[in-house]
């Protein structure tokens, strides 16, 4: 695969300001209420997303990692206004857009767009490629220069697609053409941000890479941000400039992309790198797997306090009763929310009780 170089340096730190801020989300919530009869009607909700703090600077790559049922995807539907926060704040380019409404969320669709993770559900079968790529200007009313055709075909030969393909149905095209038609209606509007929900899950092996490439060197010429959610931690070693871990709906540990790796702090990143597959039988054999124990307690009653201290092999009686904040360790871009945190050396500083006299 290859690294784009856009504003990145070899670290896979982005050297943007702090004020170069595009998308700033704090406190966000979403809990889905549960009807289950007449006497437990609006008493239970699942909490998918409960209080996740995070900004994306412009022109990076911020993934969002965890397993099955932790909350990203139902995230990344908060920050594109697909779904309505219970609270919160979604701050796009300084403007709130928590609780636009449609109408005054139309204009700014433009500049936020999304790319769905199943290239066979998110085509309508009925229309055909020109009529899928070409909806963006329909639905904003836009002309652009040369016409639609002109301007749909260029999109599909920028994603690597031929022009010929514009009459053509999406049963015709394989997943990975599929997704690539995907991406050029995502692209229709030159939007500025792009949340990328698991883009490459559901395809084979030997295209996810081509995929990839492909976001990536779009990303250089265009000067794109992306959100990406994902659960492949190679893809998203690959691919990010920083990345999120999240469990249970809210966001344990946030670092530049080689120090999360290098240096994870909280167990719960800890064990899920334990798992990606090592092809070097030396570091593997060097390399101690760790198994949790038990299941992913139920987003309808969380754990309290540490959401992880049912599963942690180092959870005492604090991690019971306080909920750690996730604050800077080991350096300001470094941030977890743990009272025992992983990976810490003597040299970096820990908060420690006060000693009295």
């Amino acid at each position: 695969m290859t690294t784009p170089t856009t504003d990145r340096h070899a670290d896979g730190a982005t050297p943007a300001p702090d004020g170069d801020v595009l998308l700033s989300v704090e406190g966000l919530v979403k809990h889905f209420p549960i009807k289950g009869g007449f006497l437990r009607r609006g008493r239970t909700a699942v909490q998918a997303v409960d209080g996740v703090d995070f900004s994306v600077r412009r022109g990076e790559t911020f993934s969002i990692v965890g397993e099955s049922g932790c909350g990203k995807s139902t995230t990344a539907r908060l920050v594109t206004r697909l779904l309505e926060p219970t609270g919160g704040t979604v701050r796009f380019d300084g403007q709130d857009i928590t609780h636009l409404s449609e109408g005054r969320m139309r204009p700014l669709r433009r500049d936020i767009q999304m790319i769905f993770q199943d290239p066979y559900s998110s085509l309508n079968p009925r229309h055909t490629v020109g009529k899928i790529v070409g909806a963006p200007f329909r639905l904003q009313g836009v002309e652009p220069e040369g016409g639609r055709k002109q301007a749909v075909q260029d999109l599909l030969e920028l994603v690597g697609l031929s022009p010929e393909h514009y009459n053509r149905y999406p049963h015709e095209f394989s997943g990975g053409q599929r997704q690539r038609i995907g991406i050029a209606r995502t692209l229709a509007l030159k939007p500025r941000l792009i949340v990328a929900d698991e883009p490459v899950s559901a395809l084979d092996v030997s295209i996810q890479a081509q995929v990839v490439n492909l976001l990536e060197d779009l990303q250089e010429e265009l000067g794109l941000t992306y959100v990406m959610i994902a659960h492949d931690l190679s893809v998203v070693r690959h691919v990010s400039d920083r990345v999120a871990v999240m469990y249970l709906g809210k966001i344990v540990e946030v670092a530049d992309r080689d120090d999360l790796y290098d240096r994870p702090h909280h167990p719960y990143t800890v064990a899920m790198l334990s798992a990606v597959p090592v092809p070097d039988t030396g570091r593997r054999q060097n390399r101690e797997r760790i198994r949790l124990q038990g299941d992913v307690p139920s987003p309808i009653n969380p754990p309290p306090a540490c959401r992880f201290h049912t599963r942690c092999w180092k959870a005492q009686e604090v991690c019971r009763t306080e909920e750690p904040p996730l604050v800077p360790l080991g350096g300001p871009s470094h941030l977890v929310a743990c009272h025992f945190p992983e990976n810490v050396t003597p040299a970096t500083p820990v908060s420690t009780p006060t000693p009295t006299a």
